[in-house]
């Protein structure tokens, strides 16, 4: 429906990758978009495509009335070593007293790391968290932050675990496969979780139709699968030579990628397919990677 968010302001915290998708349809839907920025120098750009920039000032916090008529929030903003910047940065005075209590929604974009290493295990939002990594531990404590604060001003709350997100404008293997710079890492039994960047936006979008008092979702197209497997495929779409494999053992790693591979889960999306009205646009990494390479040549 055309106006389906006719009346409705969504104000992003952290506009992102994934939320600027979720803000483009959302305004094509008749709905209206701020994003709060620290960095200047960004506004111009997300006023060309409809946002208005609210800038915060020196300490990270919201000017006054910036939440005046808000009734969608939208936080992708990582999160700080005791939680969610977000949430503070509106606590103060400077925010406006109240205001947050005319917020409808909250939506918080997390991610699966909170459930740590699962040995290559089938999960669902029923496995209890175990993070490892400093970030994973802060998302968790940023979803408890956003919990308490939805429930005290009644707003409903949906909080998004998401798995490694792909997508056109960069995030995906492309330019790697092109470049000739790709190599296949194998380790037996590892593999990775992703979802589009596309179904993100569905997946949020399909939540704020139908809000719930407080709902978890993971996000992933359910077909996990190595890494390897991406990029083999995807020169062969491309009609690339294979890239070089290596084992893992052997590739020499620096620790940031190498950490990637010290956790190994599947994640099912069962829940995120019952959604009322949402439908996955891309099913598996193969239908993602044929629509971006498709685009190309329009």
């Amino acid at each position: 429906m055309i106006d389906r968010f006719a009346g409705r302001h969504l104000l992003l915290m952290g506009p992102g990758y994934a939320a600027r998708a979720v803000a483009l349809r959302f305004l094509a839907a008749g709905g209206q978009v701020s994003a709060a920025l620290r960095d200047p120098a960004r506004a111009p750009v997300l006023a060309s495509r409809g946002l208005h920039p609210v800038l915060m000032d020196q300490h990270g916090e919201l000017p006054r009335g910036a939440l005046s008529g808000v009734t969608d929030l939208l936080v992708s903003a990582p999160p700080g070593a005791t939680g969610c910047p977000a949430l503070a940065s509106m606590a103060g005075a400077s925010a406006g007293v109240g205001q947050k209590e005319g917020l409808r929604w909250v939506g918080y974009y997390s991610s699966t790391a909170v459930y740590g290493d699962c040995g290559g295990a089938w999960i669902d939002e029923s496995r209890a968290p175990a993070p490892a990594t400093a970030d994973a531990k802060a998302r968790l404590i940023a979803e408890a932050a956003w919990q308490a604060e939805a429930a005290r001003i009644g707003a409903g709350l949906d909080i998004f675990r998401i798995a490694g997100i792909y997508g056109p404008e960069g995030r995906n293997v492309l330019a790697q496969l092109r470049g000739g710079k790709a190599r296949a890492i194998l380790k037996p039994g590892q593999v990775f979780n992703r979802i589009h960047r596309d179904d993100i936006a569905g997946a949020t979008l399909a939540a704020m139709t139908a809000q719930q008092p407080h709902r978890l979702t993971n996000l992933a197209d359910g077909v996990p699968c190595p890494a390897s497997d991406i990029l083999i495929g995807v020169a062969a779409m491309l009609g690339l030579p294979r890239p070089p494999e290596i084992a893992f053992d052997a590739a020499g790693l620096p620790s940031g990628a190498a950490a990637f591979y010290a956790e190994n889960r599947r994640i099912s999306n069962k829940a995120l397919l019952s959604l009322p009205g949402f439908e996955l646009r891309h099913k598996d990494w193969q239908a993602g990677y044929r629509a971006m390479i498709k685009a190309e040549t329009i």
